[in-house]
């Protein structure tokens, strides 16, 4: 079986719905209500002892894309967050943590791209870690998350969505 994800929320290349857009709170002309999308995988390799997730916008206007949602050591029995829970209120799965994206705080932050640009792409991407969990805090950096996830990661696997204001 393949490693692959899924949404109820959203099919791979379609548009993100407002659900998922950040909210006005967040300082960036978006008024979302910045629920994190629901995903669910299947198929992990053998070897499996937790799941990080996160959503990345190589589309940003920064030189470096922009990190919406880190979560690391999700227990390996897991596989399906639903709508909302990286979102502040929601309920993250026992041991899982979310750490610092590039909004600035811990937990998912939803799209919100410059008005008028091209659509950005939301790649929401699954890892499958084969250590139970990774050596890091709420306030570690998206690179350093990306640095240990390069080292422990079995494999992964993305679903894309878009948006555009």
């Amino acid at each position: 079986m393949t490693f692959k994800v899924t949404s109820n929320s959203f099919k791979d290349g379609d548009y993100l719905a407002m659900t998922h857009v950040v909210s006005a709170d967040a300082g960036f002309g978006c008024a979302g209500e910045n629920k994190s999308p629901h995903l669910k995988w299947s198929g992990a390799p053998a070897g499996t002892k937790s799941f990080a997730v996160t959503c990345y916008d190589p589309d940003a206007p920064t030189g470096s894309g922009f990190w919406h949602w880190l979560v690391v050591n999700i227990p390996a029995n897991v596989t399906e967050l639903s709508v909302g829970a990286g979102s502040k209120g929601g309920t993250m799965p026992a041991g899982a943590l979310q750490t610092r994206t590039d909004y600035g705080f811990a937990g998912y932050g939803g799209p919100c791209p410059p008005e008028g640009d091209h659509p950005h792409r939301y790649l929401f991407t699954v890892f499958a870690v084969g250590v139970d969990s990774l050596p890091v805090k709420a306030d570690t950096p998206a690179a350093q998350i990306g640095f240990n996830l390069h080292f422990n990661t079995l494999a992964k696997a993305d679903i894309m969505g878009l948006f555009k204001r």
